[in-house]
């Protein structure tokens, strides 16, 4: 029951992962696998990292944590607004050139982290778990994240070619669009 309840979470925490690869996969539709890892393998890294953190929190400081919690929305909102803004201007400003985003380690950190930060809160559920527990939990989080996030790049590159216009500025609109929903999440 363990395993399962951690992939069940790992699947639910995966979801905003999964949706800014999709948005990455139709922003590059060549992107070489190479490239593909890397994304996943961030996003799996950072929704490892995070109930982790969160974990630790509760059991040493959630004092701490339960005053940051309410600026967690905010700051995915941010994070994700910044980076489909600029998706959205780039695809916009360079529309019919055939360039493609470049995906940069800032860029892609700031996915990684502003998809995420909530999971800092799955802490809260799994405080109870002793450390090896803690960690074989989060690290199949971070598994099904990495596969979810690869499934959704390759299914964004598929859809890109559907598209008649650039790919980034739907790129930008989704990520765009993941933002305002994590924000209205946290927030009502």
């Amino acid at each position: 029951m363990f395993i399962l309840n951690s992939i069940l979470l790992g699947v639910g925490l995966a979801m905003d992962a999964f949706s800014v690869s999709l948005a990455n996969g139709i922003s590059d539709p060549c992107m070489p696998a190479k490239k593909s890892f890397k994304i996943a393998g961030t996003f799996g890294i950072f929704q490892t990292l995070m109930p982790l953190a969160g974990w630790h929190l509760v059991r040493t400081a959630a004092e701490l944590f339960s005053m940051l919690k309410r600026y967690i929305p905010w700051i995915s909102l941010f994070l994700l607004l910044f980076i489909g803004g600029k998706m959205l201007f780039e695809g916009i400003k360079k529309e019919g050139q055939g360039e493609t985003q470049d995906l940069r380690g800032s860029v892609l950190l700031m996915q990684g982290l502003a998809t995420s930060i909530d999971a800092l809160s799955v802490g809260f559920t799994i405080a109870d778990h002793k450390v090896l527990e803690a960690f074989v939990c989060t690290s199949i989080i971070g598994i099904v994240t990495f596969v979810l996030c690869l499934f959704g790049l390759r299914l964004g590159k598929k859809i890109s070619a559907a598209i008649p216009w650039d790919p980034q500025i739907l790129g930008g609109i989704i990520l765009i669009i993941i933002g305002i929903e994590i924000f209205l999440k946290g927030t009502l």
